[in-house]
C-alpha cells in the first residue's frame, strides 16, 4: 500500500510539473499571450495604415477619371504644375517685395 501512494505521489508531482510548464508556455511561450497580443496590435495597426491608403487611392482614382474624363482637368493641371499658357495668352507674373518699397521722399526745406 505504502508503494502505491509512493506511485500516486510521483504521479501527482509529474502532473504538477506538467501543469506548470503549460502554463509558463501558454502565458510566455511561442504562440503565448503575449504574442498574441503582439500579433493583435500589429494587426490594428495594418488596419489603420491600410484605410488611409484606401482614401489615398479613392482619391487618386477620382483624379484619374477627372483626368480622363475632362479637359478642364487637364488644363487646369498643366497651367498650375506645369505654368503652361495657351497661344497667344500673355503670362504677368507679379511679385510683391514689402522690403523693398520705396520710402517717400521728404520735402525740402525752402533755401532763402
Amino acid at each position: 500500500m505504502a508503494r502505491s501512494r509512493h506511485g500516486l505521489l510521483v504521479l501527482i508531482v509529474l502532473l504538477a510539473m506538467l501543469l506548470v510548464a503549460l502554463q509558463v508556455k501558454l502565458w510566455r511561450g511561442a504562440g503565448g499571450r503575449e504574442a498574441v497580443a503582439d500579433l493583435q496590435q500589429r494587426v490594428a495597426e495594418t488596419d489603420h495604415e491600410n484605410s488611409g491608403l484606401r482614401e489615398r487611392n479613392a482619391a487618386l482614382a477620382a483624379e484619374v477619371h477627372d483626368l480622363k474624363s475632362g479637359e478642364a482637368a487637364v488644363e487646369e493641371r498643366a497651367r498650375s504644375e506645369l505654368g503652361m499658357i495657351r497661344p497667344g495668352e500673355v503670362f504677368y507674373r507679379v511679385v510683391e517685395n514689402a522690403a523693398a518699397s520705396p520710402e517717400p521722399a521728404a520735402p525740402r526745406d525752402a533755401a532763402p
